[in-house]
């Protein structure tokens, strides 16, 4: 890897910045100092120093959010602002993305990387990877509608959803549900409700395969992953 995209990479700067820093002397690579911004380093195993200190090298970041109502899980929106624009500005560097997408008003456990094959692995339907929510739902939920969802729902346009768990947790003109799907289609939960009649009113994601939502993270706060965290989300693409 170039010399100076590594070091911007690593938020040691713009390029223009770290030039500035290599005409001053103030990088070395294996003890020896440098001023070309554009030689190559063996990220791994050079050692890289910026003013006597060490550049520790990270290729992916995984963060765990406690995502707010009224972010759009995207990258960029040219109307709303998305959860990767309230990333403090050193993990944003690593161009990290959300893994899946939580409606707006939706709120609850999202992850976000930027290891690709990671992302690909936990949404595709070949996995089976499985998403838990919380949701109050404007209607009454019975055994009936447990065994509706087992089925599988036909949406708006057709679709036969996969099965669905269903577990009453509240019952009543104003139920309390959860549910856990291996789809991501477009506002599933949603439709899978207004196709028997119903509303979900209030919708939360509490898991996505062994993850579980940090219970002390307060609504729009995210930490990185623990490595027992990421080594189990691995596994979960592992199992089907």
């Amino acid at each position: 890897m170039r010399l100076d995209k590594l070091l911007a990479n690593m938020g040691f700067g713009s390029r223009k910045e770290v030039k500035g820093l290599l005409k001053k002397g103030a990088i070395t690579v294996n003890g020896i100092p440098v001023k070309s911004p554009s030689i190559h380093v063996d990220e791994n195993n050079d050692n890289v120093q910026v003013n006597g200190e060490t550049v520790e090298y990270r290729e992916f970041i995984y963060l765990m959010m406690h995502k707010p109502p009224g972010l759009v899980s995207a990258t960029e929106d040219k109307r709303d602002e998305t959860v990767v624009d309230i990333l403090q500005p050193e993990d944003r560097l690593f161009d990290p993305f959300p893994v899946g997408r939580l409606d707006k008003d939706t709120e609850g456990l999202l992850l976000l990387t930027n290891d690709g094959t990671l992302s690909h692995q936990l949404l595709s339907p070949k996995k089976h990877v499985q998403k838990l929510y919380y949701a109050q739902i404007n209607g009454e939920v019975t055994e009936n509608t447990i065994q509706q969802f087992e089925a599988g729902v036909t949406l708006d346009d057709e679709y036969v959803t996969k099965p669905a768990i269903l577990k009453i947790l509240k019952a009543g003109s104003v139920s309390e549900i959860e549910i856990i799907i291996t789809e991501g289609k477009f506002h599933q939960i949603k439709r899978m409700f207004e196709a028997v009649g119903m509303e979900v009113t209030y919708l939360k994601r509490l898991q996505m395969g062994s993850l579980k939502l940090d219970e002390e993270l307060q609504l729009g706060e995210y930490r990185e992953l623990s490595d027992e965290e990421l080594n189990s989300l691995i596994e979960d693409t592992k199992k089907s």
